[in-house]
């Protein structure tokens, strides 16, 4: 008992220290959720925390590739990244994205730095993409491997494209639309079963009155966070607002709608 209440206070007193890799160089950090990595042994290519990743999106030092089919990446991405097509004769059950295709979008420049995800820790579509690039010539390529599904744990907000919109409405029928604009505007121009939210959820921090009254009156549901938020509207200041507000909230699958409110409304018609 007394060596189990010295390591409690050695744990509690001294936190586990990591060591993290980052830009070529390895540091001690204290265990950190955002810093970590899946870890794994014998890859041919480094992986990025999410802090990591954050950090490469708001400087645009990489490009980051979701390598997942078509549909996949419109229902549900990370801001910012880009899709390329099937690499031929691959099946379904061992997708792999063009490299051909990744290389034209990067001018053919094979020491640009790529970023590849999927979904997350079991999935071996980045694994494949990176190799396919490392026998083709890239130099500079590393994988987000947590993927999406840690993104969103995270709370990392997506990115819904018109055809995943189009999608999510024809089968998903407990996903929840969210539209911000004005009570005037939505009278003139309302999206059948959209609720409205307003940006005041995102002022005054976690659980702010008009937070908790959406979630109250059932704005949010409140009974599923896993259900699958779409929030759109006009201002795109306000979207991102509210969506990363939301899911500060525990609401792990909260999406951006990339565009307005009209072009929502063509994407599912």
């Amino acid at each position: 008992m007394k060596k189990l209440i010295f390591a409690w206070m050695a744990f509690t007193l001294f936190p586990p220290v990591v060591r993290i890799a980052q830009n070529g160089l390895e540091k001690n950090a204290a265990l950190n959720v955002y810093a970590a990595t899946l870890g794994e042994t014998g890859a041919k290519t480094p992986e990025i925390s999410t802090e990591e990743l954050s950090r490469i999106l708001e400087e645009k030092s990489a490009t980051l590739f979701d390598v997942r089919p078509a549909m996949e990446f419109a229902t549900s991405h990370i801001p910012g990244a880009v899709n390329v097509a099937q690499k031929a004769g691959t099946s379904k059950a061992l997708y792999v994205s063009d490299v051909a295709e990744i290389s034209r979008l990067l001018g053919n420049d094979k020491a640009k730095p790529v970023v590849l995800y999927c979904n997350g820790p079991f999935c071996g579509k980045s694994k494949r993409v990176s190799e396919d690039l490392l026998a083709a010539g890239f130099t500079n390529v590393k994988r987000y491997q947590l993927g999406i599904p840690v993104w969103r744990a995270l709370g990392g907000v997506t990115q819904i494209e018109p055809d995943g919109a189009g999608y999510v409405v024809r089968n998903d029928k407990t996903a929840v639309w969210l539209d911000t604009r004005t009570a005037g505007d939505i009278a003139k121009a309302p999206l059948s079963g959209a609720r409205r939210i307003g940006i005041e959820v995102a002022k005054g921090g976690k659980d702010n009155p008009a937070m908790q009254k959406a979630k109250n009156d059932g704005t949010l549901p409140i009974e599923d966070h896993n259900t699958r938020i779409v929030v759109f509207g006009d201002d795109p200041q306000a979207v991102h607002g509210v969506a990363h507000a939301i899911a500060k909230e525990a609401f792990h699958n909260v999406s951006i709608f990339a565009g307005n409110a009209v072009d929502l409304r063509m994407a599912i018609k």
